[in-house]
């Protein structure tokens, strides 16, 4: 009887061993949400991008195939002839081809006006499905970055039909079925999101049969998991505070991103104060942004002059940025007229009272704004802070509910070209920003122009022209050109990170044994 219990725990023992899954614990702030992929926030777009593929993907190199192999543009840039892949299946073995490309492509223009931010969804003039794998795609005027947001994590993935509701996703979805490398497949509200490996990818082949995302909120108690073994992966800018990663640095593995995006300000022109010029250009003189860059982000951030890198095509800018310089900034608000009365300075007998809305959970937000706002008492201005809730933040960025707010740019594939064509609709803070403005009308035109020309040149001399209307506007104010931080236990290899930056490549992560 000893004998054969013996060998029942012995054969249980191997049993579990050749069972074994290899999991990645993976630590977030929250739940990934329901993982539409024609829908937006509470939709974690590192989650869409695990479970959802496009047509096309973007990398350095620019627009690669993902699911459309190939394709053709005509002559006169208005008709995209895409050729889809004969081996993609969806995640429920369900075939992937034209006829489910253009049941996305219904549901989304069923929704059209809720992505009427990206430009591309509202010159799409038909699409048709021309045999099983060759999907025909028309748009009413030639638009250059039609291929780079078809790239974009948002809205054009696919998702089964068969996982629809009422043949559309605007109303939600059944579930999440996808052609990419991981499926969701639990969710426990603040608890944690499971992910299992697709194994009937056509590419990938992922290390890591498990990723488990899990929910926790504060930076400090993520710190503590990496170093419990709890976690093994902490990626992404404002996940834990520079203070820790500065810290993890000298017992963990850590990775700091290329430049991404640009962390800025966004001034509102149509609300008062920061509707006179005056004020927008003294505020863009407050920040010391070599100091912020060295004690607040500890050397990880690179200090930004414009709204886009100056490296991204025709961005780069004849001008000169506003420079740190207190006096100068006080100076400015004297000449016109804002004269200070204590320690307020006050115009037409208004005050110089300002509202700073920040995410109350980010803390680098936090830090900027307390800097701004002790800065700003010397030019005689005094600055509310005001910490919101992410969803909220977001309402009073599209609602103008503000003087100053955070307001990054997205990174590639939508810098500079799709984020300044979303300045047109009220979506985003831009549009708020800029909407007091006596020449907004000419910055959409232009806009409108850089979107219909393909000739680089003009192209490119466009994009100047608006950057530099811009800056001289004082509209924005640039703070850092944005990196991502990941710290990992050495339990895990083949980490990177990537220029788009929603893009984690879980697919190459993969564990090594025995090292924790």
């Amino acid at each position: 009887m000893r004998c054969f219990l013996r060998f029942t725990l012995i054969f249980i023992s191997v049993f579990s061993l050749s069972v074994a899954k290899d999991t990645l614990n993976f630590a977030v702030s929250k739940n990934v949400g329901p993982l539409n992929p024609h829908l937006y926030s509470p939709n974690e777009m590192f989650a869409q991008n695990m479970v959802y593929e496009g047509l096309v993907d973007y990398s350095e190199s620019g627009v690669i195939p993902k699911l459309a192999l190939s394709w053709e543009i005509s002559k006169d840039g208005t008709s995209y002839i895409f050729h889809l892949r004969k081996d993609a299946v969806f995640s429920n073995g369900e075939k992937f081809n034209a006829s489910a490309v253009k049941s996305n492509f219904d549901a989304i223009m069923d929704n059209k006006k809720r992505h009427s931010w990206l430009e591309l969804t509202n010159i799409i003039k038909s699409y048709e499905v021309k045999d099983e794998y060759t999907f025909v795609l028309n748009i009413d005027h030639p638009y250059e970055p039609t291929l780079r947001e078809l790239a974009l994590v948002r809205p054009f993935r696919f998702i089964a039909p068969t996982a629809m509701i009422n043949g559309g996703t605007k109303d939600g979805i059944k579930e999440a079925i996808g052609t990419g490398a991981y499926i969701l497949k639990e969710s426990k509200l603040g608890v944690y999101d499971k992910f299992v490996a697709n194994k009937k990818h056509y590419e990938f082949n992922p290390k890591y049969d498990e990723i488990l995302a899990k929910v926790i909120p504060d930076p400090n108690t993520k710190v503590i998991a990496l170093k419990t073994g709890e976690v093994d992966l902490i990626y992404g800018n404002g996940q834990i505070t520079l203070d820790s990663f500065n810290e993890l640095k000298k017992d963990y593995p850590t990775i700091i991103s290329k430049p991404m995006l640009t962390t800025t300000l966004a001034l509102n022109s149509s609300k008062f104060p920061t509707s006179d010029l005056s004020v927008r250009k003294a505020l863009n003189m407050i920040l010391d942004k070599d100091m912020i860059n060295e004690k607040l982000f500890y050397k990880t951030q690179k200090k930004a002059d414009f709204l886009f890198n100056p490296n991204l095509e025709g961005a780069n800018l004849y001008v000169k940025p506003y420079e740190f310089n207190i006096n100068k900034a006080n100076e400015i608000l004297e000449n016109d007229g804002w004269i200070l009365k204590g320690d307020i300075r006050y115009k037409d007998n208004k005050p110089l009272n300002l509202e700073l809305v920040y995410i109350g959970s980010d803390t680098a937000q936090k830090g900027i704004a307390e800097i701004l706002q002790a800065n700003a008492k010397k030019i005689g201005a005094n600055v509310e802070l005001i910490a919101q809730e992410s969803t909220i933040f977001y309402k009073r960025q599209k609602n103008g509910t503000f003087n100053l707010i955070f307001n990054n740019t997205w990174g590639a594939p939508y810098d500079p070209v799709a984020f300044l064509a979303s300045m047109r609709a009220p979506s985003h803070a831009d549009f708020m920003a800029q909407s007091g403005l006596e020449n907004k009308a000419l910055i959409d035109k232009k806009i409108t122009e850089i979107l219909s020309t393909l000739d680089v040149d003009k192209r490119n001399s466009l994009i100047k022209e608006v950057l530099t209307i811009l800056h001289n506007e004082a509209i924005y104010i640039p703070i850092t050109y944005m990196t991502d931080q990941v710290v990992y236990r050495k339990n895990v290899d083949g980490i990177s990170s990537d220029i788009v930056k929603y893009n984690i490549k879980f697919w190459e992560f993969y564990p090594v044994k025995n090292k924790r």
